[in-house]
């Protein structure tokens, strides 16, 4: 979604009818994308990916049939086996995808998008499905209501999401976009650039940090999205960021090391104030029990275990595990 964000601009702004299409529900398909969307234009130009381009053409003719007076229109898709194998889908599925003018999306929505930060948008479809409000929901705002409390809930996990929700109003869209992770790398080396460029593969943001007023500065900035991946075992460097991380309320903090290092970096927590509660949030020593042994293995550990602590999984960590640390 974030992609079509200076198309969407451009559209409006030269007053080209325009309209944005997205999946409400599925069913198979395989692997996709949580942020697929596509925007389809009054000549059947298409912006954006949403099963693999499959399903374009069909959605620019109801974008095109769509009524002058019509705010949504919501169609239902499918793609078979065969099909599926020539489009190089994973598998076959269904889905039902709304179509919205471009005028019946918040302006706000594409600034806030734009800008990076995190930012839900929740649409009130009506009974007929022709007609839809949407309204922007920011991760701080206090929910009003289930679809606003969901649309926090998903913005929490630091991943696209979305979800429909079904009530007495009707068919409610919650659609989630939160601020990409942002690993802050404390430290250098192979290890590190492994980590950046596995990071940079998941479209993640990251940073290499080499002292404490550095790691600070970033941290700060980037707090809503953070990511601690300490790799350096300098009592100086590494216990007055970690503790720092933990203030700020960082959602990942993580620390390579054998046991004795993390055990010297625990007393010196203890020492500087740290609570046994937020001692429990520092995944030491970092990474998921995936037997890694290359810097490769490791990086991937590291960023698995990241995504799976920002979306609330219960995933068996390095820390947890008894015996060796490698392999």
């Amino acid at each position: 979604m974030r992609e079509l964000v200076e198309t969407a601009r451009q559209w409006v702004a030269e007053g080209r009818a325009g309209y944005l299409a997205r999946p409400v529900t599925e069913q198979g398909f395989g692997p996709r994308d949580p942020a697929g969307a596509v925007l389809v234009d009054a000549r059947g130009e298409c912006v954006g990916a949403l099963y693999r381009g499959v399903f374009d053409a069909e959605l620019a003719a109801e974008a095109a049939a769509m009524g002058a007076g019509e705010t949504a229109r919501v169609c239902e898709v499918s793609v078979g086996a065969g099909e599926a194998v020539e489009a190089r889908l994973t598998c076959g599925g269904q889905a039902e995808v709304l179509v919205q003018p471009l005028s019946a999306i918040p302006g706000e929505w594409w600034e806030l998008l734009g800008q990076g930060v995190g930012v839900a948008l929740v649409t009130q479809l009506n009974e007929g499905a022709d007609q839809a409000v949407s309204v922007v929901v920011r991760a701080a705002v206090a929910p009003a209501s289930d679809a606003e409390r969901r649309a926090g809930e998903l913005l929490a996990t630091r991943r696209p999401g979305r979800d429909a929700l079904y009530g007495e109003s009707g068919l409610v869209l919650v659609e989630a976009y939160p601020s990409a992770p942002y690993v802050v790398i404390g430290g250098s080396g192979e290890l590190a650039d492994v980590i950046e460029a596995q990071a940079q593969l998941l479209g993640w943001g990251v940073s290499k940090v080499s002292d404490v007023a550095e790691a600070g500065k970033v941290l700060e900035a980037r707090r809503d999205a953070a990511c601690l991946a300490m790799l350096s075992h300098d009592p100086e460097f590494d216990v007055p960021t970690l503790r720092n991380a933990l203030a700020l309320g960082i959602p990942y903090i993580g620390a390579l090391g054998s046991r004795k290092t993390t055990a010297r970096r625990r007393d010196g927590l203890i020492a500087a104030g740290v609570s046994e509660a937020d001692l429990a949030r520092v995944h030491g020593p970092i990474g998921l029990d995936l037997g890694a042994q290359t810097p490769a293995e490791t990086a991937l550990a590291i960023c698995a275990e990241v995504l799976a602590v920002l979306g609330g999984r219960d995933a068996r960590g390095v820390r947890d595990a008894d015996g060796p640390l490698r392999g």
